[in-house]
């Protein structure tokens, strides 16, 4: 089992591949669905080892209501940049994440923590559905991408340039800290009807060498420009 690990799934008996680009917006749903079921923990992918290079992160849990859907679900096209202004966050190019041989969700490696990954079993920003990206708050090496998570709250925005030359700008709706073993699978990846967006990062105290908790940020389609 790789030690950078991400989110645990449940062995099915015909694994799932990571998405291509030929795969079918009807393949990536069911994808999406078939993960709901198997995902057996959260987000593994800030493993800073025993001693932390980075402090230890809390958020604020905090939800307000569902933003009105001004646009419409935009076409697939996959993610080539992440923007959080509240984050000090601008990465490019955005890394393609699959499962790997342990049916765990990739993470990216940690060369290359300063870029977001976008799991491919996931619709892409903006598409109908809950689109997957991930990013880590530390590694062995010290502080990452997310190092500046504590500053994102409830109303920011999240920006996400799409290979099209388009960007789907969504709105934080939820943010919610919890322990790894309460991961609430169904929510993260559970069937919605409009685009929306989950950013998962790690936090909380280190235990047995992994950050101890999730960070999660739900948020919804607000603009496409």
């Amino acid at each position: 089992m790789s030690q950078w690990r991400g989110f645990s799934v449940v062995p099915m008996t015909t694994p799932t591949p990571p998405r291509t680009a030929r795969t079918t917006r009807t393949a990536r749903l069911a994808v999406a669905s078939a993960l709901a079921l198997g995902v057996g923990g959260g987000l593994m992918a800030c493993t800073p080892g025993p001693v932390a290079k980075a402090p230890d992160v809390r958020v604020q849990n905090a939800a307000t209501a569902r933003a009105e859907a001004v646009v419409g679900p935009l076409r697939a096209s996959e993610p080539t940049r992440l923007v959080i202004p509240s984050a000090k966050v601008d990465a490019s190019p955005v890394l393609r994440l699959g499962v790997d041989s342990d049916q765990e969700l990739q993470v990216p490696p940690v060369d290359r923590a300063e870029q977001a990954g976008w799991y491919t079993g996931s619709v892409t920003p903006g598409e109908k559905g809950a689109s997957v990206l991930v990013a880590h708050y530390d590694t062995a090496n010290g502080p990452a991408l997310m190092r500046n998570v504590k500053g994102m709250k409830v109303g920011d925005v999240i920006e996400v340039g799409r290979a099209d030359g388009s960007t789907a700008v969504f709105r934080i709706r939820e943010t919610q800290q919890v322990e790894k073993k309460d991961f609430p699978t169904h929510k993260v990846y559970g069937k919605t009807d409009r685009p929306e967006l989950r950013l998962i990062t790690c936090g909380g105290p280190i235990v047995d060498g992994h950050r101890s908790a999730n960070i999660i940020f739900y948020a919804d389609l607000v603009q496409a420009r």
